[in-house]
């Protein structure tokens, strides 16, 4: 009597990822198998992620429970590569993105009011979950982007992180086209920053460091160049009516802080580089003049697709240097160098 032979699942085929596995551990080029995506999920076939600043603190352990062995990454482009069940409206073959808003509870006091932003429970692509340095990775639906189909992968990458958080810092300013408005540093968030206040109307000053930058901070749009180490910024703002916004993009308190009297009447300074010096102000600096200080981060997918839309009509692009992912450690000190012309993206 024949007997029946059930064969084997087959196994999937390994993908490769570059993982922590320790605070402030190097950057392992592993292999895993191909995860399985649950209920209200998807899973992406990676094609880039860019590299941000903000990956320092999985890199580094400095957000508190974080599990690791860890696969950071927040600025994902990818393609549905398979569908969970309750995930049915994003389809397999569907280009979709991820950024730093990973997830909402969509259950908390600021949930129901529709700020997702600021979700009690949110998630972070990267930290609360493994995220773009790898060849697939699984997302819950509330993260997921679209993405325009004439915006490359390697372009709309950086798009997802520092793109919208330049896009919404200016958007929700209150200034008006015609406006000056000031964009301090010319690096990965500054020179979209530029751009996108250029197609918003406004008359940019780009300030920086060095004339070195002038002629890169024109060809993105600035109208004005200031040369933060040749002239006091915040005089030479006042020279142009003073500033209805201040977009502070590069990690410099002490900088921050020598841009409040370049404000005018009702101005404000918005921040948008994370540094944890405290910036320096005198409560008359705010009182006379009406100014104020913000904050801004990056927002949810809504604003993500907001962004990307807009880019691709007005045609703001990140400047961009690529790496294989089997090169994420030399990727990742290239960002964290400084030196970066503007933004690097891992490439599958």
């Amino acid at each position: 009597m024949a007997t029946l032979r059930v064969a084997p699942k087959p196994t999937a085929a390994p993908m490769k990822a570059a993982q922590i596995s320790k605070p402030g551990g190097a950057f392992e080029i592993v292999e895993r198998e191909i995860p399985e995506p649950g209920a209200g999920e998807v899973r992406i076939k990676v094609q880039a992620c860019g590299v941000c600043h903000s990956d320092m603190l999985t890199k580094e352990g400095l957000m508190p429970g974080i599990q690791y062995p860890r696969v950071p990454g927040h600025e994902v482009a990818g393609i549905v590569d398979e569908v969970g069940a309750g995930a049915s409206a994003w389809k397999k073959g569907q280009r979709v993105g991820v950024g730093w808003h990973g997830g909402h509870d969509n259950t908390c006091r600021e949930c129901r009011r529709g700020d997702f932003r600021h979700c009690k429970n949110q998630k972070v692509c990267g930290i609360s979950y493994d995220g773009g340095y790898q060849q697939y990775m699984l997302a819950p639906v509330e993260a997921l982007v679209a993405i325009p189909e004439t915006l490359s992968d390697a372009e709309a990458a950086p798009l997802l992180c520092a793109g919208i958080t330049t896009y919404g810092a200016l958007r929700h300013s209150g200034a008006l086209p015609g406006d000056v408005v000031a964009v301090q540093g010319i690096g990965g968030l500054g020179h979209l920053g530029i751009q996108f206040a250029n197609k918003f109307g406004y008359k940019v000053a780009a300030i920086g460091r060095g004339q070195e930058n002038a002629v890169l901070a024109k060809k993105l749009g600035a109208k004005v160049y200031i040369d933060s180490q040749e002239t006091n910024p915040a005089e030479e703002l006042q020279k142009l009516g003073g500033a209805q916004v201040i977009v502070a993009t590069a990690p410099s308190s002490k900088a921050m802080s020598e841009l409040i009297d370049g404000l005018g009447p009702n101005g404000q300074l918005v921040v948008v580089g994370a540094t944890s010096d405290p910036i320096e102000v005198t409560p008359l600096q705010l009182i006379f003049g009406s100014h104020g200080i913000q904050g801004w981060a990056a927002g949810p997918p809504a604003e993500s697709e907001d962004t990307l839309n807009f880019a691709e009509l007005t045609g703001v692009r990140p400047m961009i240097e690529t790496y294989p992912l089997e090169r994420a450690e030399e990727a990742y000190a290239r960002m964290m160098s400084g030196k970066a012309q503007f933004r690097v993206v891992l490439t599958m």
